[in-house]
């Protein structure tokens, strides 16, 4: 364990971080499965509407840092590219 102030006060801050952006990768990943599994149904409405969804929570996640912002474009690129995949 650190012993300088500023040394625990950078644990602590770190712990924070490492929280907050666990759950955005969480949800990130959830919006993502969303998608995926209405494409794999073949429901072109409820996978556009969870490609909404999906890019917007893509979109908040890179603007936060939690994924850079070519990752995110790749993310939203395949899962646009499978939704109009849908026949």
């Amino acid at each position: 364990m650190a012993n300088i102030k500023s040394a625990k006060k950078r644990i602590l801050v770190t712990e924070t971080r490492a929280a907050r952006n666990k759950s955005i990768r969480s949800a990130v990943k959830t919006s993502i499965k969303k998608v995926e599994a209405a494409v794999a149904a073949k429901d072109k409405d409820a996978a556009q509407v969870a490609l909404l969804v999906a890019t917007s929570e893509i979109s908040k996640a890179a603007s936060k840092g939690v994924y850079h912002k070519n990752n995110a474009a790749r993310k939203v690129s395949r899962l646009t590219k499978a939704v109009n995949g849908i026949a």
